[in-house]
């Protein structure tokens, strides 16, 4: 279902004959028949194993309020400085050079940030979810920090790979820093808010974005706090500009 909802903002721009339901058909179809063939296969979870979500009370509003925008701004951080930094290793002239002026600055932030911070952080994400309580909250902003920058360093330079899973794991540092903060944040919903924040500040997408972060927990309750939550994230976001350069290394919007 999420993989055809995402599919609906690329044909959002290309408008043609039939209804939305015609449209949607195929990808759904496609979409489930692959989904299908995973489960039974590799039987995959993105469950993050985080402690249990109570339920819905009041003080989860101000939460999802405060922590999705946060999050949205610190990735928009990294979002305007993609063209200098970009620019910074086109200086270089060649791109071995930049590589490895980039493989350097990437070393030195691991040894910064810990190996929790290097390579992807599809695993070492979970590291983080099994011990919610076992760093401080200055040491989960350094591990974001460090990994957005990585991000950031990574891209520009010219190495290959996807945003996505390091961004998830700046949004699961972030989230479980505003726990170490605040305890009264309650921790998974802190932690899909601000990966919820951090998504749609880096990849532009709310489908992905939503559901990226929905997926990290198995409890649909956080469903309606995070479409609450996407709604001061969005707006912080939307018309500024992308994590995408035009040729002449300008940024898209």
């Amino acid at each position: 279902m999420a993989a055809a909802l995402i599919l609906t903002e690329t044909m959002a721009a290309r408008p043609g004959p039939g209804t939305l339901w015609d449209k949607l058909f195929g990808p759904l179809i496609a979409a489930g028949a692959g989904g299908l063939t995973t489960v039974l296969i590799a039987r995959p979870t993105f469950d993050l194993g985080l402690p249990a979500y109570p339920g819905t009370h009041w003080g989860d509003l101000l939460t999802v309020l405060v922590v999705a925008p946060l999050a949205a701004a610190l990735g928009m951080a990294a979002v305007c400085a993609f063209p200098y930094v970009h620019a910074l290793f086109g200086r270089l002239r060649h791109p071995v050079l930049a590589l490895t002026a980039g493989g350097l600055a990437l070393g030195l932030l691991g040894a910064l940030g810990g190996h929790l911070t290097l390579f992807k952080g599809l695993s070492e994400v979970r590291t983080l979810a099994e011990r919610p309580d076992g760093w401080s909250a200055g040491s989960f902003a350094l591990m974001a920090v460090v990994k957005l920058a990585a991000l950031l360093t990574a891209s520009a330079c010219g190495f290959r790979g996807g945003r996505i899973f390091p961004a998830v794991f700046v949004g699961v540092a972030l989230g479980l820093c505003a726990h170490a903060l605040v305890p009264a944040a309650q921790p998974t919903l802190a932690v899909v808010c601000a990966v919820l924040g951090v998504l749609l500040a880096v990849v532009r997408q709310g489908w992905l974005s939503l559901f990226t972060a929905a997926v990290l927990v198995a409890d649909p309750n956080v469903l309606p706090l995070l479409c609450v939550a996407a709604l001061p994230a969005w707006l912080l976001v939307t018309g500024r500009p992308l994590m995408r350069l035009r040729a002449d290394g300008t940024a898209l919007r």
